[in-house]
């Protein structure tokens, strides 16, 4: 049984397709018309690398919920388990994360430190589904530095928020 256990363990954490996604987003003001840019890089078994780009834009949003939704879109765009390296230069979202404010979020019923409701619930809720079947590290990058992909990211989400076909943000509320 521990053979078998070990055994499930290496193919679920060692054999998982590796990837790397950037994520950026972006909002004319805050609230307004925003955007997120999303660039996903995959070595093939021949190394060659395969790059794939995504972007949309919304009529009425906020920064950070650019940023969060560009993660939660990226992840659900992966249709199989995956070890994934995500790069945001939001520290919103990796901080979230990497300190293990969503964790507590959770377990204070979605309140924050200060006792008022965590902001953007609906999106952390649906980044927690998203991220379930991949193991994740989340590094932040410094925005607008000279990362190639960072700023392809930033690129796209401008252009999306600065396109004529916005949709609605269901989620955000004024």
């Amino acid at each position: 049984m521990l053979l078998r256990n070990v055994v499930l363990w290496y193919y679920f954490f060692m054999s998982m397709p590796i990837i790397e996604i950037y994520t950026d987003g972006a909002c004319a003001s805050n609230p307004g018309p925003g955007g997120y840019g999303i660039v996903m890089l995959y070595k093939d078994k021949n190394g060659i690398t395969h790059k794939k780009e995504f972007s949309k834009g919304f009529s009425l949003t906020t920064n950070n919920r650019m940023e969060l939704l560009a993660v939660v879109d990226a992840l659900n765009l992966v249709k199989m388990p995956c070890e994934i390296s995500l790069y945001s230069d939001s520290k919103y979202v990796v901080d979230a994360i990497n300190q293990k404010w969503l964790n507590s979020w959770q377990e204070k019923n979605w309140k924050a430190n200060t006792k008022n409701p965590v902001k953007n619930v609906d999106l952390w809720k649906k980044f927690l589904q998203a991220q379930k079947p991949h193991k994740i590290t989340f590094i932040w990058v410094k925005g607008h530095a000279s990362n190639k992909y960072n700023e392809l990211c930033d690129k796209l989400a401008v252009k999306a928020r600065n396109s004529s076909n916005l949709e609605n943000d269901e989620g955000y509320t004024t």
